[in-house]
């Protein structure tokens, strides 16, 4: 308990604060001083799994979790069975609910009884989506949720989004964080694929341009190919392999060709796009060219 709280909650026991100027005064005691690092709020929650007492499920994950802990006793808190709360500023234990029954300090501004969640940061912009069963920030007008997907997307993709069933029911296939309730931007790829806005500009500083669960590009590559042109055309080809011809599959559109090998790239007769897999026709060509023309 913080400095002064508790003369503050002493003098509310004793008659003092008889205002409702004062009552609410005392409701906004800790305000944006007490929690951890991933939410304000001013109280802690006893998990329902284990019975211990942390500052938010995010807390509970990252103890329960970590290599220290015992494999076999690994676990995830199950958020929405959560049934006790601990006030951080009078220490009593109450079912969940928005004001501490002993101190009546609000224990978060934004509070979701479906959730079992508090948060003092409201400019985080919360909202409940029942269809995904879970509080979102952003603000509930800005986004829309899309049934097949199974998850909210930002209202300026809805008629442009490619759907993926499930799409953020999964784990981001480059730091393999579960997306589906994770705290950090997530960014939809134009095939649809979701993954971590922060992986994304991991994988361009790496020069990693295409989707890593179906390989499509998802940046405009146009000067890349444009370059592999040249370099083809200044690196012709020994005679007996001029006429090799070889079957491709083209990563971007999806369609099948029968091209000129060489060995620096294959270019698909459809898009033009050299993001293309050799799928006939001898062993496989080299396409490492392609991320050093990317750059």
């Amino acid at each position: 308990m913080e400095g002064g709280f508790e003369s503050q909650l002493s003098s509310h026991g004793a008659g003092f604060l008889e205002s409702s100027e004062k009552d609410d005064e005392l409701r906004e005691l800790g305000f944006g001083r007490l929690g951890c690092l991933h939410y304000r709020r001013r109280c802690k929650i006893r998990a329902p799994c284990c019975n211990e007492i942390f500052d938010c499920r995010h807390c509970h994950n990252e103890a329960k979790n970590s290599i220290e802990s015992d494999h076999l006793d690994r676990h995830d808190i199950p958020r929405h069975e959560l049934q006790k709360v601990i006030c951080s500023l009078c220490g009593t234990e109450q079912d969940v609910q928005q004001n501490c029954i002993n101190c009546a300090v609000c224990m978060g501004k934004y509070f979701c009884a479906k959730c079992k969640f508090f948060d003092d940061d409201v400019s985080k912009n919360q909202y409940h989506c029942d269809e995904c069963g879970i509080c979102r920030i952003g603000g509930e007008d800005n986004f829309f949720h899309c049934k097949k997907c199974g998850c909210c997307y930002s209202m300026l993709l809805k008629d442009s989004h490619h759907c993926v069933e499930r799409a953020m029911h999964h784990n981001c296939p480059i730091c393999f964080e579960f997306l589906f309730d994770t705290m950090k931007d997530i960014t939809v790829l134009p095939c649809g694929h979701t993954i971590h806005l922060e992986c994304v500009k991991q994988m361009e500083l790496h020069f990693q341009y295409s989707c890593p669960v179906c390989s499509r590009s998802f940046c405009d590559m146009s000067s890349a190919w444009e370059k592999l042109d040249q370099e083809i055309a200044s690196i012709p080809m020994p005679e007996s392999y001029q006429n090799k011809m070889v079957w491709i599959l083209c990563n971007d559109c999806g369609e099948t060709s029968e091209v000129h090998f060489h060995i620096v790239a294959l270019k698909c007769l459809s898009c033009n796009s050299y993001n293309t897999r050799q799928t006939q026709g001898g062993s496989a060509s080299c396409s490492s060219r392609i991320t050093e023309m990317a750059r």
